[in-house]
């Protein structure tokens, strides 16, 4: 009796061993891995950047426009002279004929962003800045509800907020490791400037997510390319010439003018490409992870001090990231059993913000990731 009742029990465990074993693999697929990998090569990216920027702030070079404007006009010469060889309505006459004011205002956007948030050091601290800039994925949440229509279950929302925890925790490691740095001449200004920073932010991450899958990448980088190199250079022209000048060129300067130029490069090459496989949401989320490679550079090439905060920041972002993409987000058409109203209703705010051409979309040649 006793040996039927433990048999039983057996039977049980093991049942549920096996349930429980299904349903890990079913959330963590080979997709979910792969989609995790790509996010963190983006934050080495920005790590990347974050690094030869702090090489050039420590050498006296302290140009983010010029510096944004090598960025651009290498994103014209790649993408923009792809466009001018496409035919038909890929063509970039055709494109700026029919969209050129919304892709002047994506540019903006764009470079406005990442001016704003190095202005910001000038007037606040690292930690504000840190804190405030995840301001981005709430506005890009909202953004995306009423204009891209997407709908998000309770599920995303404890991942997000296990996300924020993780860039707090960080943020706490920064302040005991005494690495408050910036300055505190304006903080309401610099705090300021990092809130208009993630809005902005989110405006051009949202027009990417719409961009990339319902036109393509080429697209979306050649426009960018070309109106990030119209924008940067008259703000270069009208701002930076005196500090140009000022630059002592040698090799090592050049060198980490090459490194930053290149890890944007691949930065706004490779995230459309994983914006397209998940959402410009997701792609912030993975992204909160650069301060922190940035952070364990520090602790080699700047002797920063370690804390064990920074290990478990790390952890609850990696949790929260694999929970938002745990599971799927829905679109306002999956939530109505009406058909050909509610599609419509669906597209049409997204349709206003970049009108997608769809008939074309499949004959338009694709760049490869890297």
């Amino acid at each position: 009796m006793e040996a039927q009742v433990e048999e039983r029990m057996c039977g049980k465990l093991r049942l549920a061993c096996g349930l429980y074993n299904d349903k890990l693999r079913d959330i963590f697929t080979w997709e979910l891995l792969k989609t995790l990998a790509m996010g963190q090569v983006l934050s080495l990216l920005i790590c990347g950047t974050a690094v030869s920027c702090q090489y050039l702030a420590n050498a006296g070079v302290e140009t983010p426009m010029l510096q944004s404007f090598l960025n651009y006009a290498l994103l014209l010469l790649a993408y923009t002279t792809v466009l001018c060889v496409y035919k038909e309505e890929q063509n970039i006459l055709q494109v700026l004929k029919t969209k050129w004011w919304k892709y002047l205002l994506m540019g903006l956007a764009d470079v406005e962003a990442n001016y704003t948030v190095v202005m910001a050091y000038r007037y606040t601290t690292l930690t504000s800045i840190q804190l405030l800039d995840c301001f981005v994925v709430p506005v890009l949440m909202v953004m995306s509800w009423f204009l891209l229509k997407t709908r998000y279950r309770p599920l995303h929302y404890i991942a997000v907020t296990v996300c924020l925890l993780g860039v707090g925790a960080m943020v706490g490691a920064d302040i005991l490791a005494g690495r408050d740095q910036g300055s505190t001449s304006d903080v309401v200004l610099g705090d300021s400037l990092v809130l208009i920073s993630a809005v902005l932010y989110a405006v051009s991450n949202m027009c990417q997510e719409f961009t990339v899958k319902n036109r393509s990448r080429v697209e979306f980088l050649g426009m960018m390319g070309f109106f990030g190199t119209i924008i940067s250079g008259i703000q270069l022209a009208a701002m930076e010439i005196g500090a140009v000048k000022k630059i002592k060129w040698n090799f090592h300067i050049a060198m980490l003018f090459v490194l930053y130029m290149l890890c944007m490069f691949a930065l706004y090459s490779f995230m459309p490409v994983v914006v397209k496989r998940t959402s410009a949401t997701a792609v912030n989320l993975s992204l909160l992870t650069a301060d922190l490679f940035s952070l364990f550079c520090g602790l080699l090439l700047f002797h920063y001090t370690f804390s064990a905060l920074y290990i478990i920041a790390f952890t609850l972002i990696m949790v929260g990231f694999v929970t938002f993409n745990a599971v799927p987000t829905r679109t306002a058409q999956l939530d109505t059993d009406s058909t050909d109203t509610t599609d419509q209703e669906a597209q049409s705010a997204s349709d206003r913000l970049l009108p997608a051409d769809r008939n074309g979309q499949s004959n338009l040649p694709v760049v490869s990731a890297l």
